[in-house]
């Protein structure tokens, strides 16, 4: 299927690895151009070199609102804002203190309301383009173990869908997608970990964390990367033009019900 992405320029934030690195793939090896970014210049170059496809670079933190002004200065005709960049930390509630509060919210929520805001009139004045904020079963099915985490996540759908409707009536879609557990970096290392410590199989430790973490899970095995990634390529094409303003489930079957 041709999604129709030649000569997009797309920027994907966070997309040095895992999810961010899929979906920054996808839309090169589909035509866009796309600006990879991460918090390191080794790591940006590394992933860039990666992907190809005429994929440039852009290293620093995009929370930071300088850095992300400086991003903008230097790509300001974007079409397609994948807002991607995003942390976790598990953390007992009565151990999450307001600076982790300020921090996740800043991080998983103002930096993608900060790049919406800027690339939006440039949007408006070709009447074309895609936002897409990356996150997270999460939001809806909100982990007790990191509930900080889960507040950005549910915020995300909130912001999306508000930008959503302030554009009704333009070629500028605005969406919001909800991953399931995913085999990302950090994912791996953890159930390689816990393969060593307990002595069994990697596919053990997958059978176990959803028989017993994620047992809705009609998939169950983790999401890899790339699944996410077609899934958002599609989102961002020309072809999903009738795809606005929802939350976008690619979870594995992990929420239960019609949301």
């Amino acid at each position: 299927m041709d999604l129709q992405l030649n000569g997009r320029l797309a920027v994907v934030s966070g997309s040095t690895a895992g999810i961010g690195f899929a979906i920054a793939e996808t839309l090169a090896r589909e035509g866009a151009r796309v600006v990879v970014n991460g918090r390191t210049q080794g790591a940006v170059t590394e992933a860039v070199a990666k992907i190809g496809h005429g994929a440039v670079g852009f290293a620093g933190d995009l929370s930071d609102a300088a850095r992300a002004a400086e991003l903008v200065r230097k790509y300001p005709d974007v079409d397609i804002l994948v807002n991607n960049l995003g942390i976790f930390e598990p953390k007992p509630f009565e151990e999450i203190p307001d600076e982790d509060w300020r921090r996740f919210f800043d991080v998983n929520v103002l930096s993608g309301v900060r790049l919406a805001r800027s690339y939006l009139p440039g949007m408006r004045r070709r009447d074309w383009g895609r936002i897409i904020f990356i996150s997270s079963e999460s939001a809806i099915q909100i982990p007790v173990e990191m509930i900080h985490y889960g507040m950005t996540k549910s915020a995300q759908i909130a912001v999306s869908r508000g930008i959503a409707e302030s554009l009704a009536g333009t070629r500028i879609t605005c969406n919001c997608v909800l991953p399931g557990p995913t085999q990302s970096r950090g994912v791996t290392d953890f159930v390689e970990q816990m393969a060593q410590t307990n002595k069994v199989s990697v596919d053990q430790v997958q059978k176990e964390f959803f028989a017993q973490v994620r047992p809705t899970s009609l998939l169950k095995r983790f999401i890899t990367p790339e699944e996410v990634g077609a899934f958002v390529a599609f989102v961002a094409s020309p072809l999903a033009a009738a795809t606005n303003g929802a939350a976008l489930r690619v979870d594995g079957g992990v929420l239960k019900g019609a949301f």
